[in-house]
């Protein structure tokens, strides 16, 4: 038996000599309007394929360094964006998507919440809604696509624009949470079972901004063909419930909102 022990280890050195296999690794750059439902089906995509998921947050437009434009344009490593479709389009525009990848996913309705256990607030006309921004101390909003509608069409079409100026924070819902906003207003996806917040309702449909949220390969990306089946899960009904869940449904062909 002992002739076999020399081959037994040359066999053992030869494989153990082999180079590892190697698992995929996707890095996402995700924006906080489709996080819910993408955290929920993260876990059945790594299952069910293997490929790992690294994530970090941005914001889909604005000034902030966190928008995930300027994250890219540092040198922020990613393989997959989703993002607003406005943000993405700004993207596309500066040429660091890969051609024919951008898909988009789902879209939500812009809402408004207020601290949980507070008096819930009428905003069930134009009227009503602007009513209740009014009487509010303090309300809160993103600095990014939304915060952008808000302050740029919907407050000076209401003519309130000075007045919403003076009691803004553009800290979102969190404010509201702490108790330092009576309301905020965001996609719905980003109030809906936020802890600490009651989520109202959709606002008016002539106050209305239909965010959609979408997802493309980042150009230069060494891992195309994992980006490429993330996006075709998120895309697929295998995301639908969670999707349905945090108040998002999947994208309406040819929507019109005047304020779009």
């Amino acid at each position: 038996m002992r002739p076999l022990l020399p081959s037994l280890l040359c066999g053992l050195i030869a494989v153990l000599a082999l180079p590892a296999r190697s698992v995929a690794q996707v890095h996402v750059l995700i924006s906080g309007g489709f996080r819910a439902p993408y955290d929920a089906t993260l876990p059945a995509f790594e299952r069910t394929t293997g490929i790992k998921v690294e994530t970090a947050s941005g914001m889909s437009q604005g000034e902030s360094p966190t928008v995930i434009l300027a994250q890219l344009r540092r040198g922020v490593h990613a393989d997959v964006v989703i993002l607003a479709r406005e943000g993405l389009n700004d993207i596309l525009v500066d040429h660091r998507i890969l051609t024919g990848t951008d898909t988009d996913l789902a879209q939500t309705p812009l809402g408004l919440a207020v601290r949980s256990g507070t008096p819930k607030p009428n905003i069930s006309s134009v009227e009503a809604f602007k009513a209740t921004l009014m009487r509010a101390n303090r309300v809160a909003y993103m600095p990014s696509t939304t915060g952008i509608f808000l302050t740029m069409t919907l407050f000076p079409r209401l003519g309130i624009a000075d007045q919403l100026a003076k009691k803004s924070t553009t800290l979102g819902v969190a404010e509201v949470v702490k108790g330092n906003a009576d309301l905020s207003i965001q996609p719905a996806s980003e109030l809906i079972g936020v802890p600490g917040a009651d989520y109202i309702g959709p606002v008016p449909k002539d106050a209305q901004f239909i965010s959609v949220f979408s997802a493309a390969v980042v150009s230069g990306s060494k891992h195309v063909s994992a980006a490429k089946q993330l996006i075709s899960f998120l895309a697929s009904s295998r995301a639908d419930a969670a999707i349905k869940k945090s108040g998002m449904e999947r994208p309406v062909k040819d929507l019109q909102f005047p304020n779009r």
